[in-house]
């Protein structure tokens, strides 16, 4: 049984796959997109030009949460990413939907902009994102409040999600100190040993960054 991952280090969705991964330990061959032939499976095996995708014994599977939740069934481990209890697995799905829509997807529109060189474009989208991450951010705060982890007390597929995701937001925009909370939990998360290793593969590419990765994390 084979296991092949196409992914790239620096990406969010990718990192939020390989947290999966590395919680529990599974092996996996990693197909890296910073090889052209790498490139070139992966366009085969899923045309929409997204990633990552998961080969497991021939079958492809895409999308984060998918992929995700396809290793929770077929691979299990001790680190339960999907909990047994129906209502904690259900407020997982829902942070996990929250911080890919609402952080992630938000963070990434300027990031998109100035990777095409618009200027005004990118003005344009960074003054919408800082009104949506606040947004975000505030009502994580209070979401999250007496909480470790997103959906309780334990590690779950939410906290996948939200590690890059508020890595990475808090580059475009940065949790403010009016959200001690939410600040604290992205600590937690980069203090995580499976995201502290993405985060450390995902280091030689920060020149990508089309805004300027800071000089922290």
């Amino acid at each position: 049984m084979t296991l092949t991952l196409y992914s790239h280090p620096f990406s969010s969705y990718c990192q939020k796959v390989l947290i999966a991964f590395y919680e529990n330990d599974i092996p996996f061959v990693y197909r890296s997109l910073e090889d052209p032939a790498a490139r070139d499976e992966r366009a085969a095996l899923w045309p929409f030009g997204r990633f990552p995708v998961l080969v497991d014994s021939g079958r492809t599977v895409v999308e984060s949460s998918i992929i995700i939740e396809h290793l929770a069934l077929r691979h299990p481990g001790p680190v339960r990413l999907l909990p047994d209890d129906a209502v904690v697995s259900l407020e997982t799905r829902f942070l996990d939907r929250v911080f890919d829509n609402y952080v992630m997807t938000e963070m990434q529109k300027p990031v998109f902009a100035a990777l095409k060189g618009d200027q005004a474009g990118t003005r344009e989208a960074m003054d919408r994102a800082r009104t949506a991450l606040d947004t975000a951010y505030a009502w994580l705060e209070e979401r999250l409040a007496g909480r470790r982890w997103a959906a309780g007390d334990v590690f779950t597929m939410a906290d996948c999600s939200a590690a890059p995701s508020l890595f990475y937001a808090d580059w475009v925009h940065p949790i403010a100190d009016a959200f001690p909370g939410l600040r604290a939990y992205r600590s937690r998360l980069l203090e995580r040993p499976s995201f502290a290793r993405a985060v450390e593969e995902a280091r030689p590419f920060r020149h990508y960054f089309p805004l300027g990765a800071p000089d922290r994390d």
